[in-house]
């Protein structure tokens, strides 16, 4: 691909995450959702994307978006809101982690006539909801407080959960002994450690970062720290995700709790842990841009039509077992309404980490489990299209206001921008203007090629993708 169209795809893209991001509240369909069908129609359907160029592409930017997405979410926690809804957050990852892996163990099972062992890594691969879907699409729900804590700390306790029980599995198969015992005690290590790390970082740097505000480029210094802390974790291995969110917690509470850190934030104008956030906001964004658009790029298409039952089942697992989970989990929720838990039902998407261990289960079993990235981007697209109906019925229960529109295309999210019909008819014939103009650089780019390809290129095009 010539670099002035690789350097053009890649503006296009960044602007189209920027509307679907801004115009969430009239579309009620989150921006990773376009992005992925933006990535299946650069793949898969038009060719321009090689998923096989891609794979490690997808795998590295995808770790780098787990870490920043996570911390961010650790920057934008109360620590009081996190301490009051942990045990919840807690108990629902946990049961719907265990039963999301038990039924989808058991289908794999029965349906393909798999070993338990195998099974249960399919069911672990897939049994989580992905903070890098999670997060980022709470950012433009409205939504009850208590309902978005739980949702972010049960998501990241998820990621933590699935990476633990994978790698504890596979590490533990050429070993005797009750497996239940070995990942619970190799749960609670790697944890501990990394807890322990993390907050010891976050009150180092809180220290430090009133000095280091004063000086140039000190927001890509603390995500450097970020990067060197997972990077240690791993080296130790204990669970670096854990580390990056307990380091954004501590980053955001720990001046408030000190007195000296206090009277130094009164008095300093500069506000570095805003300036912090929106920095690494404003990264976190251009990264999983990127990733969810890798997502559908390197999708497998033909799994819809290989294992339709199986895929069909193994949603069905999923769903039933976050039902089971919200019902028994529910007792130790707090202020959370019954629309808030109708959200939560619809809130289990799969994101990056269950295409990471996807690949990761494949590369350690073979040719038995091969069938299994494809089924995992199935159930990606399938749980993220379900937010869809989960924004739907989120923006039901929101009060409307009446004859305005929220379009907030350059304003805070928190920020509430009554537009009123004449403005929104404006920003319509401008958007058409911008898709006219897109048509025309298209067809401008179509003129330009040679006679041949332009007589024979969508023929070509046709012939070759209409079977799919």
């Amino acid at each position: 691909m010539p670099a002035a169209l690789a350097l053009g795809l890649i503006g296009a893209l960044l602007i189209l995450a920027f509307i679907a991001n801004r115009v969430y509240r009239l579309t009620r369909i989150p921006d990773p959702v376009v992005l992925m069908a933006l990535g299946v129609l650069l793949g898969p359907v038009l060719g321009l994307l090689n998923a096989a160029k891609l794979a490690q592409t997808t795998n590295l930017l995808g770790t780098l978006a787990i870490i920043l997405v996570l911390f961010e979410g650790g920057l934008e926690l109360d620590i009081k809101d996190t301490v009051r809804h942990f045990r919840g957050s807690l108990l629902l990852a946990l049961v719907a982690y265990v039963f999301s892996v038990g039924l989808v163990m058991v289908v794999v099972c029965k349906g393909l006539g798999l070993s338990w062992t195998s099974g249960l890594l399919v069911g672990a691969a897939l049994g989580c909801t992905s903070s890098t879907v999670v997060l980022p699409v709470l950012q433009q729900m409205k939504t009850e407080e208590p309902v978005r804590i739980t949702l972010m700390l049960e998501a990241s306790w998820g990621d933590v959960l699935a990476v633990l029980t994978v790698g504890l599995v596979l590490g533990m198969q050429g070993h005797n002994g009750p497996i239940a015992s070995g990942l619970a005690h190799g749960v609670l290590m790697q944890v501990f450690v990394a807890l322990l790390f993390g907050l010891a970082a976050g009150v180092l740097w809180s220290r430090l970062l009133p000095t280091l505000s004063e000086q140039r480029f000190w927001q890509v210094l603390t995500f450097s720290v970020v990067l060197v802390l997972y990077a240690g974790m791993e080296a130790l291995h204990a669970n670096g995700l854990i580390s990056v969110l307990a380091f954004g917690l501590t980053l955001a509470n720990f001046p408030g709790m000190d007195p000296m850190l206090r009277r130094q934030l009164e008095t300093d104008s500069s506000q570095p842990h805003q300036a912090l956030l929106t920095f690494h906001s404003e990264l976190a964004f251009l990264v999983r841009t990127f990733f969810f658009v890798l997502i559908g790029a390197v999708a497998e298409l033909a799994t819809f039509r290989q294992h339709p039952l199986l895929m069909a089942g193994t949603l069905g697992a999923l769903f039933l077992a976050r039902w089971l989970a919200i019902h028994a989990s529910r007792w130790s929720w707090h202020g959370i309404s019954d629309g808030g838990r109708e959200l939560i039902m619809w809130m289990l998407p799969r994101g990056l980490i269950t295409i990471v261990l996807s690949l990761q289960v494949v590369q350690a079993r073979g040719e038995e489990l091969s069938f299994l990235p494809g089924l995992a981007f199935a159930v990606i697209l399938a749980t993220n299209l379900l937010l869809i109906l989960g924004s739907v019925r989120a923006a039901a229960q929101t009060p409307a206001e009446p004859e305005t529109i929220e379009l907030q295309l350059f304003a805070k999210p928190a920020e509430n921008q009554k537009v009123a019909p004449e403005a929104r008819r404006r920003w319509v014939l401008d958007s058409s203007l911008l898709v006219l103009l897109a048509l025309g650089a298209a067809l401008l780019w179509y003129s330009q090629q040679p006679p041949e390809l332009r007589q024979t290129w969508i023929g070509q095009w046709l012939a070759q993708h209409w079977h799919r």
